[in-house]
């Protein structure tokens, strides 16, 4: 599957990403699949969820990442189908002189779906990624919660 994501949404910063302002470390992002003409109360069976370390804008934190990257991961979940599991990887180039990558398997870069400019977005409860599919359908995802992931050694 090879797609792109993009990100729209409302300006501002909720409650909750207030929150993540203080907490360092990974956040928990889920993402299900937003109305359609398919599914128009959308679906909770069709998304995405993203172990990603945020900054205290709620965007994706690039230099966290290169200090976790091996547990910055992707899970796609759609109903039907079995799970994807990806790594999130940031490469140097692309708008704004970087791109966020969902990679699914590292030894080809066919099946890699690179974020539009997905760095400079905030990742908040109620904000909004569309992702383009292998066929060229672009799906719209309603961000509908970001947690902090409790590594357990640090409990």
């Amino acid at each position: 599957m090879t797609s792109s994501v993009g990100l729209c949404g409302r300006a501002g910063l909720t409650t909750q990403t207030a929150q993540a302002k203080s907490r360092p470390g990974l956040s928990r992002i889920v993402l299900h699949l937003a109305r359609s003409r398919e599914f128009p109360n959308g679906s909770a069976r069709h998304g995405y969820e993203i172990m990603a370390p945020l900054d205290a804008t709620a965007r994706l934190d690039a230099d966290a990442w290169k200090a976790a990257r091996d547990k910055c991961r992707v899970r796609r979940f759609w109903a039907g189908e079995p799970d994807r599991d990806a790594i999130l990887v940031h490469r140097a180039g692309g708008a704004d002189g970087a791109t966020w990558l969902v990679d699914y398997n590292r030894s080809s870069e066919l099946d890699d779906e690179a974020g539009y400019r997905l760095g400079t977005h905030v990742l908040a409860e109620g904000e909004y990624v569309s992702i383009r599919d292998e066929d060229g359908s672009l799906h719209t995802f309603r961000v509908v919660t970001v947690d902090p992931v409790v590594d357990a050694r640090q409990s």
